[in-house]
């Protein structure tokens, strides 16, 4: 079974496993990750969206030899130790989460948007195809603006 190698959060990781596995199952199953949602499992919810190399993945649809030598951020790297990244804080701030199922896949969603175009209008906002089953969208767009007037 090949081996791929990979910084996670910050962190070097090594896993073996077959090369057409989904990293969404690495990082749940194999290194025990929570955050990344199971959702959809075809990249469609965008639950368990999450970062590689600084830009938005599915990983439920990203098989982990695309990772290899790679960088990968899930929502549990992207607070700087415990300070919150400024969009989780907005996030707080905007009270957004109702379930908080979607909510990781939300805010990383956010901050790839953020890094692209530090000032999205509502248009860029809406555009972000994550499924929030509760609706939460005005208080997503709210955060996702409140965190943009912060960075």
């Amino acid at each position: 079974m090949p081996t791929f190698t990979f910084t996670l959060n910050g962190e070097p990781t090594t896993i073996e496993a077959p090369a057409d596995l989904p990293l969404l199952w690495i990082l749940r199953d194999h290194l025990g990750l929570t955050g990344p949602k199971y959702g959809c499992g075809v990249g469609v919810c965008k639950a368990c969206t999450s970062h590689l190399d600084g830009a938005a993945i599915s990983p439920c649809t990203t098989p982990v030899a695309q990772c290899d030598g790679g960088t990968v951020v899930t929502i549990e790297g992207l607070a700087d130790g415990d300070t919150l990244h400024p969009v989780q804080q907005a996030w707080i701030d905007e009270d957004v989460a109702q379930c908080g199922f979607c909510q990781p896949g939300q805010i990383m969603a956010a901050v790839a948007l953020l890094a692209e175009n530090p000032d999205p209008t509502d248009a860029d906002i809406d555009a972000l195809e994550n499924v929030c089953r509760c609706g939460t969208y005005v208080r997503i767009r709210s955060a996702i603006k409140r965190a943009a007037a912060s960075l």
